[in-house]
């Protein structure tokens, strides 16, 4: 068992199929460990090393892929809460100031509202940076502005419920309270964790506390991103096609167990540093789908067995739309570890 083992086991989410609060007493010290960890955050810190070696990154080349990487994290984190914008329409909204027929004016707001927190919290990620409640509140005020503006930048007063989630989210009395509890435990009871982890503990809880009537998810992912940005990693972005695992994730992690949430944010964590080393490199095209690598090359293992290694995070992947890409580098790493342990 890891260091953040349960201390007792949490209720479980419903009672007689309708869902109930869930009293997860000691949310700091839940499991989050799962097989080949040690392997995909020993992958993690070797390129996020290598990552760092390229400072100071500039240059034209650096500053699109910054601007492509903020367009993608707005359109996807938006696409998980609905929103029906394209990615090239999420551009033309965003770069160009234009409105797309067809779509509410609510979502050209979503597009422009979120594109304008990512600056925000790029601005704010500094090292020595510190997260206030004033911070989490102008995020969300930007997030919601022009769409609730009643309750921009306010925490919820009154009760609510999620449609699809296994819990109900506190009472409204409370969030002040669990709110100052959770940004006091990101400063200074977190410090022994190693960043990804404290993230994925930071994210679930703030959208467990679920502070705001409307943004609560969009604000939880960029602050999120906050803390890996002041510690010096890409921005993690949760992808559409990958939203009924993320909420699934975080229904288990309702549940008292955060690691489908850590794996999923390893994972999206992994494809943003690829993205940005074979952008640096100049080596993008090294990667390659599995469908197309397993035909081109005479591997040890079909498809279906690579993309299952791929998404446990036992092989140097990331994902792209729904494909899985990888490199026939890292097939024979992982071949050749299980030699090793066979001998």
């Amino acid at each position: 068992m890891n260091r953040l083992q349960l201390r007792g086991q949490p209720d479980k989410g419903t009672r007689k199929g309708r869902p109930y609060k869930l009293r997860i007493m000691d949310w700091k010290t839940n499991p989050f460990d799962f097989p080949g960890l040690n392997r995909q955050m020993a992958r993690l810190a070797e390129k996020k090393m290598l990552l760092d070696s390229f400072r100071p990154w500039s240059g034209p080349a650096v500053q699109r892929l910054r601007e492509n990487m903020a367009l993608e994290w707005t359109y996807h984190s938006n696409s998980i809460e609905g929103n029906t914008l394209t990615l090239q329409e999420t551009r033309v909204v965003i770069e160009d100031g234009m409105t797309v027929r067809g779509k509410s004016l609510r979502e050209h707001f979503e597009a422009l509202n979120h594109n304008e927190a990512i600056g925000l919290v790029e601005g704010l990620a500094q090292p020595d940076y510190r997260l206030t409640a004033r911070d989490v509140l102008d995020v969300h005020g930007l997030v919601v502005q022009n769409i609730e503006k009643e309750f921009a930048g306010r925490y919820r007063n009154a009760g609510v419920r999620i449609a699809g989630a296994n819990f109900v989210p506190p009472n409204a009395l409370k969030i002040d309270a669990l709110m100052d509890e959770l940004i006091s435990w990101s400063k200074d009871e977190a410090d022994e964790l190693h960043v990804v982890i404290k993230a994925t503990i930071f994210h679930h809880r703030l959208v467990w506390i679920h502070p705001f009537f409307d943004g609560n998810g969009r604000t939880a992912r960029l602050l999120t991103n906050l803390l890996l940005l002041k510690n010096g990693y890409p921005p993690t972005i949760i992808l559409k096609n990958d939203r009924n695992k993320y909420y699934t994730a975080l229904n288990r992690a309702n549940q008292g167990h955060y690691d489908k949430l850590l794996l999923l944010f390893l994972q999206a964590l992994e494809r943003s540093l690829d993205i940005y080393l074979t952008t640096l490199n100049n080596n993008y095209d090294d990667y390659q789908p599995i469908s197309d690598l397993v035909n081109e090359h005479n591997l040890p293992y079909g498809q279906e067995y690579l993309s299952l290694l791929a998404r446990q995070g036992k092989i140097d992947a990331f994902k792209e739309g729904r494909n899985w890409l990888t490199t026939k580098k890292a097939v024979a790493e992982y071949v050749e570890k299980r030699e090793r342990k066979r001998t």
